[in-house]
């Protein structure tokens, strides 16, 4: 979506303070300022991975092009699998944050309280940088989400979305999505596996 849209969708003054400096810019024609303030959230590693994205996203809409030395940075890898029931969803981040969102239960949100997952969520982040290499990003409509039976590999780039999809048999089988698929799994397993209290959706 674009710059005004989603800042019409969130509410948190400070978290989004830099967004609305680069919009601010923008109005008055200073496309420069803007894309300063964009790509030093885009560029520090110390800012959530999510915020990353969205200022390279932003960068891209305003006509910017993600430097040679970083445009092949893997900053989140999202996997869809479409199942009889509804949409499951794992995914993981470049700051080590993850995310398990199951079609028939509650959702878990792990914000790094500790490292005990940092393990498993590079291993997402390698595998997708293993397969970057042979797939260009996407620039076409966002597509609906995978039909039954079927798994979609997002990679997510200052570049823009990178995805592969096919049945969950033959990306299994592939020799370059198959590491994906099995770190991913690997991760939803442990993520499903953190005591939570009745009632809780967020491990933080």
């Amino acid at each position: 979506m674009p710059l005004n849209e989603f800042l019409a969708s969130v509410s948190d003054e400070d978290t989004w303070r830099p967004f609305r400096e680069a919009r601010a810019a923008l109005s008055v024609g200073d496309v420069g300022s803007a894309h300063q303030t964009l790509t030093t959230i885009a560029t520090d590693p110390g800012i959530e991975a999510q915020q990353r994205l969205l200022a390279w996203h932003f960068l891209r809409q305003s006509g910017a092009q993600a430097p040679k030395d970083v445009k092949q940075e893997v900053l989140g890898v999202v996997v869809e699998a479409a199942m009889e029931g509804g949409l499951d969803l794992v995914a993981a981040y470049a700051d080590r944050t993850a995310r398990y969102y199951n079609y028939a239960g509650p959702a878990v949100i792990w914000l790094r309280p500790d490292s005990s997952l940092d393990g498993l969520i590079d291993a997402v982040l390698e595998a997708a940088r293993m397969i970057l290499p042979n797939i260009g990003p996407w620039d076409g409509a966002r597509r609906r989400p995978p039909q039954r039976d079927r798994m979609r590999l997002n990679i997510l780039t200052p570049r823009g979305l990178h995805f592969g999809e096919g049945p969950f048999e033959a990306l299994e089988q592939d020799r370059l999505a198959r590491p994906l698929v099995l770190a991913a799994t690997r991760l939803m397993v442990a993520l499903t596996s953190l005591p939570r209290r009745k009632g809780e959706s967020e491990a933080s």
